[in-house]
């Protein structure tokens, strides 16, 4: 029997092949809210390239930095893409989502809450806000070639979740895969329009 067949990571180890075994992967966290303050800041500030957000509601992105709308339109100043995408407070998949934590139509009230950290930078260039109505089974948090990846277990809190953060290092790898996927989400989305939102929720009233 093989050596590869019981320990399919020891070739890896020896330089042979590092394809999915999580050599990208350079840390993890029992949950979400155990990331520290500090790495989040400093994600957001060296990136140079795109800032990628992909969320329901993202409210502890604002909440644990005030400062995070301003912060961003500087990245933007200075040359990053940033883009950042909400779930649909509208949408069936928000819906569903409260539904399967037991908070009903709070996530969406929380989303519209989150939202308005974001308004003043739809009119900068190289920013832009998108909702998305698609189930997610993580939230996405890019900086250039960093990533963290937030899991979202059935019926529990995406801050309660595990939190993996990857580096890309080889084409095709993980961090390809996950960034992929934003982006297919991303194609699907529809640009945020406070204006529209705000009509459209006064008229359900």
């Amino acid at each position: 029997m093989e050596e590869s067949f019981l320990w399919p990571v020891a070739k890896s180890r020896a330089g042979q092949s590092g394809v999915g075994v999580g050599i990208e992967l350079v840390g993890t966290y029992q949950n979400r809210a155990s990331v520290p303050r500090d790495l989040w800041l400093s994600l957001l500030q060296g990136a140079q390239e795109r800032i990628d957000v992909l969320v329901f509601s993202g409210t502890f992105f604002a909440q644990s930095n005030p400062h995070v709308a301003k912060m961003l339109t500087e990245r933007a100043a200075a040359g990053t893409q940033v883009r950042l995408c909400f779930g649909d407070p509208q949408g069936q998949a928000v819906a569903i989502r409260g539904r399967e934590e037991g908070i009903g139509d709070t996530l969406a009230a929380k989303i519209r809450a989150s939202l308005t950290y974001y308004r003043p930078l739809l009119p900068e260039a190289g920013c832009e806000v998108r909702l998305h109505d698609t189930t997610l089974y993580n939230s996405l948090f890019r900086y250039d070639d960093n990533l963290m990846v937030n899991p979202h277990v059935w019926g529990q809190p995406a801050s309660a979740n595990p939190l993996f953060h990857l580096k890309r290092a080889e084409a095709n790898g993980w961090f390809d895969n996950y960034a992929h996927s934003f982006d297919a989400v991303w194609v699907g989305a529809r640009p945020w329009n406070p204006d529209q939102e705000e009509t459209a929720t006064h008229g359900q009233d």
